[in-house]
């Protein structure tokens, strides 16, 4: 099982506007290190075989080229240019994938991702086609329509994380389907292609980065960790 081919694609196609930073969220500093350096060393930490597929911005070049320098030795790396919505993006990144195996897909801001997970979802798409890192709710949940507002039972929903990985027997037939709005992870499209979605536990420190307080409390995890 751990033999199969590997691939991960990293999505990092956020601009930084929430951040207020001139410097794409994904490429700041979080302990010396840009954040898509921790993204990718959780990967090929958990398996050296992993292939890295980048998906970026054309004008983010530069920037991963600065990143590839923060590596002692660099990662089996290729770069991908983005699309206009995030499924055109991951359809990009799943061009890279020539031969049979398994595919992650993750978002490049969710730095803390631990090579365990990466373990766990590999292991559970082996054996079920697809695994979908989910953790539980904490806080209470009102559903809001119009004027009208009710409590919903928390404890039938889960907070999706990533990666989101496949066998590409799976996903790459569903991403040739037409791209449909209600695609909002890559779980919604293997799902409306007819297959069943299995959930494994996520991580609550695997956190996006979206804003600033998210990088303080990233280099808080880090700390715990170190």
């Amino acid at each position: 099982m751990g033999n199969r081919k590997k691939t991960a694609i990293i999505v990092a196609g956020g601009s930084g506007s929430r951040m207020q930073s001139a410097v794409p969220k994904q490429f700041l500093d979080l302990a010396g290190k840009p954040v898509l350096y921790h993204t990718i060393t959780a990967f090929t930490e958990a398996y050296p075989d992993m292939d890295i597929v980048l998906v970026l911005p054309e004008n983010h070049i530069s920037y991963a080229n600065n990143l590839l320098q923060a590596f002692d030795n660099i990662p089996a790396i290729t770069m991908v240019q983005g699309g206009e919505t995030r499924f055109h993006s991951v359809k990009n990144g799943l061009q890279q994938v020539k031969e049979e195996g398994v595919v992650f897909v993750h978002d490049g801001v969710r730095p803390l991702v631990s090579p365990a997970l990466v373990r766990t979802c590999y292991k559970a798409a082996c054996s079920h086609g697809s695994a979908i890192p989910v953790i539980d709710m904490k806080d209470s949940v009102r559903e809001v329509n119009g004027e009208h507002n009710r409590a919903v039972d928390r404890g039938r929903f889960r907070i999706v994380q990533t990666p989101q990985t496949f066998v590409s027997s799976w996903i790459l037939p569903a991403f040739e389907q037409p791209y449909d709005p209600l695609f909002t992870d890559e779980a919604t499209v293997v799902e409306h292609f007819g297959h069943f979605v299995h959930l494994v536990q996520g991580e609550e420190s695997n956190l996006k980065i979206t804003k600033p307080l998210d990088l303080v409390m990233a280099k808080a995890f880090l700390d715990l960790r170190g």
